[in-house]
């Protein structure tokens, strides 16, 4: 993956020591986080029995990735439940988000030596979801305090969990911007505001593109619902995606025999090239 000078691979899993949260410039070092094994905040923190839950449910809770897959619709849906009158004060907001996967990975910073673009210096990456959608009722700046997009680690920036390893190089934080930057022009990272919509504070939808260059995994679905910044209650749900048929028939032969998935390659490479050879021979003897 490369875009510019930076550019990205995977890399093996490693104990994630720091945050990949960019700071404010008048800020030093970084702030330690939990790795990227380990939950990002225990329920235990928010009220045993909060006075407004989300009630919801998903369009689907599976996803088949087929040879002609091109992407799917999640629709979202759910209500606020409560047993008091709608406090005063501030409106109700809600926070969807969809998160693929994590997998660690290395992001490279390229040089130009000689006229040939390089890799040259690299910082690598704990874990960084596959997939990330964030899709909110209003401007996430201004409907969740920076407090709570901690624990939750919410925002985009914060859902690539940790560095793994030493860190090489003074800043790290244009290589995760780097990072969030490619797979957003990818479609892979996303930020919808105001594409929830919320009906008197009770009832709400929201409809999540999933693209088509999706991994396979069990994807986490959080609904969090807000009051002056704050979270009031979260709602987690599955999302089981899998390929199927050929597709999933060709995948686990190049894991399971990749000797057999390699020679049947070259076979149909060959006889692609033989059929094509033909075609032109008898073009240019017609």
């Amino acid at each position: 993956m490369v875009a510019g000078p930076v550019a990205a691979q995977d890399a093996p899993p490693r104990q994630a020591p720091g945050s990949t949260v960019p700071l404010a410039p008048a800020q030093q070092g970084y702030p330690l986080y939990p790795g990227h094994d380990d939950p990002r905040l225990d329920d235990a923190e928010l009220a045993a029995d909060p006075d407004e839950q989300v009630v919801a449910g998903l369009s689907s809770d599976a996803v088949a990735i087929t040879a002609s897959f091109d992407g799917s619709d999640i629709l979202i849906y759910g209500a606020v439940k409560r047993e008091t009158p709608i406090p005063p004060g501030a409106s109700l907001e809600i926070i969807v988000t969809i998160e693929a996967p994590a997998q660690a990975l290395t992001v490279w910073r390229k040089e130009r030596r000689m006229g040939i673009w390089l890799n040259a210096e690299s910082v690598e990456i704990g874990a960084a979801p596959g997939f990330y959608a964030v899709a909110t009722s209003g401007p996430l700046d201004r409907i969740l305090d920076p407090e709570w997009d901690s624990r939750y680690r919410i925002s985009l920036p914060l859902a690539l969990r940790a560095f793994g390893g030493k860190l090489n190089v003074e800043d790290a934080v244009p290589y995760t911007e780097a990072l969030i930057r490619l797979r957003e022009a990818n479609g892979l990272y996303r930020l919808e505001e105001g594409s929830v919509k919320l009906v008197d504070q009770t009832l709400f939808r929201a409809d999540i593109s999933l693209p088509a260059n999706l991994i396979e995994g069990d994807y986490k679905t959080r609904i969090f619902l807000l009051r002056d910044g704050e979270v009031v209650d979260v709602y987690r749900a599955p999302i089981e995606v899998r390929k199927v048929g050929l597709e999933r028939w060709l995948y686990r032969l190049a894991f399971d025999q990749p000797l057999l998935y390699g020679l049947m390659s070259l076979a149909v490479a060959v006889a692609a090239g033989w059929g094509a050879s033909a075609v032109f021979r008898k073009i240019r003897r017609a």
